[in-house]
């Protein structure tokens, strides 16, 4: 077995076995992708302005060249998610037979819920449909109230069911290899009913190494945009200057509490800290929603969601292709980005939502991780960015500069300083993100551990340690290089080759149910004529004891039954080499049967037609 694979096998059943303790890490899925974020990490540091110019060559390179490309497999993967829900597949259960869900209803929608909060949506929450409304996508035009409506179904475009099918898809083939098929939490794993074996050598260690890349670059994303808010926060409170130095900081401080957190085997807070973020920003979003125009949020959350379904194909497919180059930027900052952040971050959040729906249906699945988080995000959005575009249209404003900028740093807090209470919900806001970065590096680093072990379900503390150290280093560097779209152009270009896999893990997992659904139903028509027999006293043979049908026989009747009185009959060496076994046969003895059988045919019907001839001729005599 090659090294890097999960190592050995469960004696007389083929499994995998878990990681044991001698065997820590996967090296051939280590190594490679830690030297390969240890080498962009210390090029961005040492030479920020080369590894810039090179980023920003390959984020126009690759949006240039592929921005048609994520746009449609992130509609593809929709309607994938979608067709699995309501096909015969959807009664499939993530697990044994036997197996009741882990989770009731409440608690598994609470952990969906979970997952899809984050640190993006508190950065995102004002400032993107601010900054839709005040710079709308190149080619979109009307009136303010016209241009608002559009900003918020441009939002729910990018934080709606696109991002949670992409869940789906990995999320799903994890649910079905750890529950169902009994394998380590890993991402080769999903493919293996399309490569079989070769997961276990270079195949698999090629799509470990590709998702543990991606995803620790997505981690790395998600921490950069909250530092990036964080400094801007204690800015406005006076604290201290939202620049570099300040961004360093707050990472080193934040990551040293999370280190802490492991080495002193203070994890189970982790869980309490999750609990409590939660229920900070619940606080926050009623607190809004109350001291807000309450009736005004009520009305937009529920138009935008109509006018975001009614324009839901033609959003889809939006490419800004008439736009030229600034709807090549403007994909590249919004679109493409998501598309690409989503991809990357698919596999710890797929790990996330996997481990907790055990005993879920496919059906279940796809319906809960799909619906249950959009609607809380769509609600999210149109209490936080609804409170902003109200501000502008029908209040003070202020929260768009004067050139028509938004500063999506400190929009939430710009938005703060007008609301009652202010200070109080910008320190909770800090405090809020704070607590996502923490609990995205722990969780991201236990993850990124378990891609790098093999499967480890309990990876050890120094190998997490080091994950998340590892994405904190790269954030820096991504900062240091250039802020916000080095950020988005590292989640873009680490998808790219993650989206190949992501359709592979499409094959398989249809690969993987067929196979299923063809082996119950045969076991479900051997025990139907099972029943039969059983109930009306038939006696039924054994599947191998049964005389192999033929294909040919009933043509065979049908020449008999054509060669009718006549006499014409069938040459006894013609019917053997009709009905000789030819199941095993070649295609040249397959073919040369089909001609004996034509030829046949049309002798019995020569036969047929001279007899009619002769027939009518005597009748004619007489």
């Amino acid at each position: 077995m090659t090294a890097g694979s999960n190592g050995s096998t469960q004696p007389g059943i083929g499994m995998p076995a878990p990681p044991t303790a001698s065997r820590l890490l996967a090296p051939w899925v280590f190594w490679p992708a830690a030297g390969l974020v240890i080498a962009i990490t210390a090029f961005s540091m040492v030479t920020p302005t080369i590894a810039k110019n090179v980023f920003d060559t390959l984020q126009s390179s690759v949006v240039n060249s592929f921005s048609w490309y994520y746009v449609l497999i992130a509609a593809f993967f929709v309607a994938f998610a979608l067709w699995l829900g309501f096909s015969r597949f959807g009664d499939i259960k993530l697990g044994k037979d036997e197996d009741e869900p882990e989770f009731s209803m409440l608690a598994w929608i609470s952990f969906l819920f979970a997952a899809g909060m984050g640190i993006g949506l508190v950065f995102y929450g004002v400032a993107e449909p601010l900054s839709h409304f005040a710079n709308p996508r190149p080619g979109v035009t009307g009136n303010e109230i016209e241009l608002a409506q559009q900003a918020m179904s441009q939002t729910f475009l990018h934080w709606g069911v696109h991002a949670w099918a992409i869940y789906v898809v990995v999320g799903l083939a994890l649910a079905y290899a750890i529950h169902r098929r009994g394998r380590p939490i890993s991402i080769r794993w999903t493919l293996e009913p399309l490569l079989g074996k070769r997961v276990h050598g270079g195949w698999g260690n090629l799509i470990d190494v590709i998702a543990l890349v991606g995803t620790v670059f997505g981690v790395a994303t998600s921490l950069g945009l909250g530092v990036l808010q964080i400094s801007a926060g204690l800015e406005k409170t006076g604290i201290a200057e939202a620049n570099l130095s300040t961004q360093i900081i707050v990472i080193i401080v934040i990551v040293a509490f999370t280190i802490a957190s492991l080495v002193t085997g203070i994890g189970r807070g982790m869980k309490w800290l999750s609990t409590t973020n939660l229920l900070l920003a619940a606080v926050l979003l009623v607190f809004l929603l109350i001291v807000g125009p309450t009736t005004f949020l009520f009305r937009e959350f529920v138009q935008s969601m109509g006018n975001y379904l009614q324009n839901f194909i033609g959003l889809s497919f939006t490419v800004s292709a008439y736009a030229g180059e600034a709807g090549e930027q403007w994909q590249a900052g919004w679109t493409t980005f998501y598309w690409g952040w989503w991809m990357s971050w698919a596999p710890f959040v797929g790990v996330f939502i996997a481990r907790v729906s055990k005993g879920r249906t496919v059906r279940e699945f796809v319906g809960g991780v799909m619906l249950v988080p959009t609607v809380l995000t769509f609600l999210w959005f149109s209490v936080l960015g609804g409170n902003a575009i109200y501000r502008e249209l029908y209040g003070q404003g202020g929260l768009i500069a004067a050139d028509g900028s938004v500063d999506a740093d400190s929009a939430l807090f710009d938005l703060f300083a007008g609301l009652p209470a202010g200070t109080v919900l910008t320190f909770g806001a800090i405090l809020l993100i704070g607590i996502f970065f923490v609990t995205s590096a722990d969780s991201g680093a236990l993850v990124m551990s378990m891609i790098a072990t093999g499967g480890a379900t309990e990876p050890p503390k120094r190998i997490r340690i080091f994950f998340a150290l590892l994405a904190s280093f790269l954030a820096i560097a991504l900062l240091i290089t250039g802020g916000l779209q080095t950020l988005q152009t590292a989640a873009i270009l680490s998808a790219l080759p993650f989206s190949v896999v992501m359709l592979m893990m499409c094959a398989a997992t249809v690969t993987a149910f067929s196979r299923e659904r063809r082996a119950y139903e045969k076991a479900r028509r051997a025990q139907f004529v099972d029943h039969i027999g059983e109930f009306y006293g038939l006696e039924v043979e054994e599947p191998l004891l049964r005389e192999p049908a033929h294909p040919l026989r009933a043509a065979l009747d049908r020449l008999r039954q054509k060669a009718g009185p006549t006499g014409a009959g069938i040459s006894q060496g013609t019917e053997n080499a009709i009905l000789a076994d030819t199941r095993g046969g070649s295609p040249d003895e397959l073919a040369q049967t089909d001609a004996i059988a034509e030829d046949e045919v049309r002798s019995v019907q020569a036969e047929q037609r001279d007899s009619n001839a002769k027939s009518k001729r005597d009748a004619s005599k007489e």
